[in-house]
């Protein structure tokens, strides 16, 4: 039976549909399969790290899921040394001599001998006044006193005579009495010259004004030409200066409290009286970081001020390299206790908390504790530990905005430097 030609064309277009239909679902189920294998292959690794992480864990190591570890910070046991505590005070150098210059003599200034402000030496020739109206004054003395030794000459000849007279009863005994005197105030008036003629030559040598120390001449106040007012009394003109350079004074102020203190130690023997011995100290100039300047405390006063409750005191310096200058300020330490074993921290391992001072330490197992502090004075850049921390304490030193009273952290060893200077401080 012979099919239409309709059907045969309608079967002819389906079979080339049916074969891409076919490759799609093929190509599909394959994917399908691709993927399943991926994902179980996956699994599969994933199971066998978690194998090997609870087998390491099994054999002691730390899982990797543990609890973080603290914050890094470095530690150190605090400084612990032999110290001499020392008390600070703000002072003034001043010369041991310091002189005005002035005239003895008035006259016209002649010259002056110096360049302002340079050393000079005891005896210089500083000022010259005009000598020519001393000179003539010198002459006058001396014709003074050559007049009066004739004087007495003529009168001791006219005694001589009248003893001879009076032994032969030719003159009376009031007349030989007026030669006796005559011959004594012949004697006064040679002694009135002759003092007038040392007066004439010590005035002529006060022209020749001289410098009675050794130290450093300020500026000369009057020039050349200038009419001198001299004399002992008055408005005698000011010349110049001079201060005094080797050694030199530092003049500085306790509190009495202070003062107490040191008398209380020598009383116990702890530390040697203040007013019967020379106690070393030592000075800094203000741009100087070290007690340099050794000296020897050898003056106290023998009152305390009433208004300011303070004592003086004073100590001298060798100052041979002239560093110092009268008049210059600068700081002074004196030993303030005896010798003993402290405890001291940097000042930036010192936390405040309102009014306790107070240290952050770390225990064995990492775990931030607080130990309150009861501090001193300072020390060559640290802080003298009064009570509140042991030798042995691991104090924070670095790192302490990272801890907490109660966390944990991480504790890195380190080490404070002592910044003290031994040669200078012991």
């Amino acid at each position: 039976m012979t099919m239409p030609e309709s059907s045969s064309s309608s079967l002819s277009r389906r079979g080339p549909r049916r074969v891409v239909w076919t490759g799609v679902i093929v190509i599909g189920i394959a994917a399908a399969a691709g993927m399943w294998w991926h994902e179980r292959s996956a699994n599969s690794s994933v199971s066998q790290t978690d194998a090997q992480a609870g087998h390491g864990a099994a054999e002691g190591g730390a899982p990797q899921g543990g609890a973080p570890a603290g914050p890094p910070v470095t530690v150190a046991n605090p400084v612990v040394k032999d110290i001499i505590e020392w008390d600070e005070y703000p002072g003034q150098f001043r010369a041991i001599d310091s002189i005005d210059v002035r005239a003895r003599v008035s006259g016209y200034l002649e010259q002056i001998h110096f360049t302002d402000g340079e050393m000079v030496q005891e005896g210089d020739l500083l000022f010259s006044i005009e000598k020519r109206p001393f000179e003539i004054a010198v002459e006058s003395a001396n014709a003074q006193l050559a007049e009066a030794n004739a004087q007495l000459s003529l009168a001791n000849r006219n005694l001589k005579r009248y003893e001879k007279m009076r032994e032969g009863n030719i003159v009376g005994e009031a007349d030989y009495d007026d030669r006796v005197e005559a011959v004594s105030a012949a004697k006064a008036a040679v002694a009135v010259a002759q003092a007038q003629v040392r007066e004439a030559n010590l005035d002529l040598g006060y022209t020749e004004i001289r410098s009675p120390v050794t130290g450093r001449i300020s500026r000369h106040e009057v020039s050349v030409g200038n009419l001198i007012t001299g004399g002992y009394t008055g408005d005698v003109t000011l010349l110049t200066t001079i201060v005094s350079v080797d050694p030199i004074y530092f003049d500085f102020d306790m509190s009495e409290q202070n003062y107490l203190a040191y008398q209380r130690a020598a009383e116990r023997g702890a530390m040697p009286s203040m007013r019967d011995n020379k106690i070393k100290v030592f000075a800094k100039l203000p741009d100087e970081d070290g007690w340099v300047h050794e000296g020897s405390l050898e003056f106290l006063d023998n009152q305390v001020n009433e208004t300011s409750g303070t004592i003086r005191a004073r100590a001298t310096f060798s100052n041979a390299d002239g560093i110092f200058t009268a008049g210059q300020f600068a700081h002074v330490r004196v030993p303030g206790s005896e010798r003993y074993k402290a405890t001291l921290l940097p000042e930036s391992a010192i936390v405040t908390d309102q009014s306790q001072k107070v240290a952050l330490v770390v225990d064995a197992e990492g775990t931030v504790g607080v130990k309150i502090l009861r501090v001193g004075p300072g020390y060559d850049g640290m802080r003298i530990i009064r009570e509140g921390l042991a030798p042995t304490d691991v104090v924070i030193i670095d790192g302490l905005m990272r801890a907490r009273p109660g966390s944990k952290v991480t504790p890195e060893m380190g080490k404070i430097e002592d910044t003290s200077q031994a040669s200078f401080s012991e």
